[in-house]
């Protein structure tokens, strides 16, 4: 028996299985996770930033954010320091390596979404984007 799925089943398997592989494929390709490469873009953003405030920005919970910047910082990419006056308080900041990195991420970062969009028009990719958003959209306001 074979199964045949409805047009929006096939549009939100494809999404899902879009989901899946981007990941992976997106961290062999340019050597680093998504979610480090948004961490050391913020930080390159700015001098210093407590670890909380980073948390907030990249929008990943408390023990991710710890889990990426203990290993960022073993390959020294970023430096962590406690507050003298607040113990309770980290403080993050890229190195002058980090600095260096994530230029080349930023780069394989464009090949990757070169490669991945090539046969795409400028037209098709803003249509894409639109409707990509729009399905962002809805999924938020669905109760």
């Amino acid at each position: 028996m074979s199964h045949s799925y409805r047009e929006e089943d096939k549009i939100i398997q494809r999404l899902y299985e879009i989901h899946r592989r981007t990941a992976p494929k997106f961290e062999s390709c340019t050597g680093i996770s998504q979610s480090r490469l948004e961490i050391l873009h913020e930080l390159y953003e700015v001098h210093e930033i407590s670890q909380r405030e980073l948390q907030r920005k990249v929008n990943i919970d408390h023990a991710a954010v710890t889990r990426h910047l203990k290993q960022l910082e073993e390959k020294g990419a970023v430096t962590r320091r406690k507050d003298p006056k607040d113990q309770r308080f980290t403080y993050v900041s890229l190195t002058e390596e980090g600095r260096t990195k994530i230029v080349q991420y930023r780069e394989e970062k464009e090949r990757f979404i070169s490669g991945v969009l090539q046969d795409f028009s400028k037209e098709e990719r803003k249509l894409l984007l639109e409707m990509l958003t729009r399905i962002q959209h809805n999924i938020e306001i669905y109760k």
